[in-house]
């Protein structure tokens, strides 16, 4: 199971470690919690997640469509879910909260909503972008639980908590689901050990450790991604290691257990 703030977080920060796994044939499950939405709108998120399908597919080396479910959990939160229709063995599972900016401070098409707000308590709901169902911090963690009981993953992949000395510097909302995660499963005798923490912007002040054929890889994957992400986009592998603190968060991952976090 690997749950990101945003759509493309995973392809940036936890490759190869993701595509590794897919092409072991092993199970995984992809949760986004944001909508990467950057106040841009529905139109922008769908061509993000549509960016991370074909991702997927290239990592998966298998071009093909996926069958799409709005499946609503037994907290009550609203969950978009994609499955290959050839490959149950992957999911992508998209909640689409509102982007919390690099600020922090939210977007004013989201009325500065913010999963930051929700987790600290200055709001008591939040509400994903494509007009579901409100949600309160009590149901999302439980949601992430339910995930997690349905899921059984032998490994979890997410951001670097807050208070971590490899958090300062981060996007807040990649400390945040990184907390959420930390908070609500490490508890889990059958989840916490698993989980590895991937430091996201800060790696680019950590020594590149990706080379040759796997950083080739990866950034073709980050490539195919960006291709419908206007943001970001790069147009062959050079263009995408130009491009500013992508280039050099692609050369890096860095995943940390629990003992390697250095809590502060």
């Amino acid at each position: 199971m690997t749950i990101w703030a945003h759509p493309d977080d995973d392809i940036i920060f936890a490759n190869p470690t993701i595509s590794d796994a897919i092409a072991a044939g092993r199970c995984v499950r992809t949760v986004f919690v944001t909508a990467g939405d950057a106040g841009k709108g529905l139109d922008y998120v769908a061509a993000r997640e549509l960016g991370i399908l074909r991702a997927y597919n290239a990592m998966r080396g298998k071009d093909g469509e996926w069958d799409a479910a709005e499946i609503t959990l037994g907290t009550g939160m609203q969950v978009r879910r994609l499955v290959p229709k050839d490959d149950p063995r992957l999911s992508v599972l998209y909640l689409r909260l509102p982007d919390g900016n690099l600020t922090g401070g939210g977007f004013d098409s989201t009325a500065h909503a913010t999963l930051s707000k929700l987790y600290d308590g200055a709001v008591g709901t939040l509400a994903p972008v494509d007009g579901g169902p409100a949600v309160t911090r009590d149901q999302l963690i439980a949601s992430i639980r339910e995930l997690a009981s349905a899921f059984h993953p032998e490994g979890t992949l997410t951001h670097i908590p807050r208070g971590s000395a490899f958090a300062p510097g981060d996007h807040p909302d990649h400390s945040a689901v990184g907390t959420l995660i930390r908070d609500s499963l490490t508890s889990d005798a059958a989840v916490g050990p698993g989980i590895r923490y991937f430091v996201g912007y800060p790696s680019e002040n950590l020594p590149a450790n990706l080379e040759g054929t796997v950083l080739d890889t990866k950034v073709d994957t980050y490539r195919i991604y960006t291709q419908q992400d206007q943001v970001v986009r790069c147009a062959d592998r050079s263009a995408c290691l130009k491009t500013r603190k992508f280039g050099q968060w692609l050369q890096r991952s860095y995943p940390k257990a629990e003992a390697d976090l250095q809590m502060g």
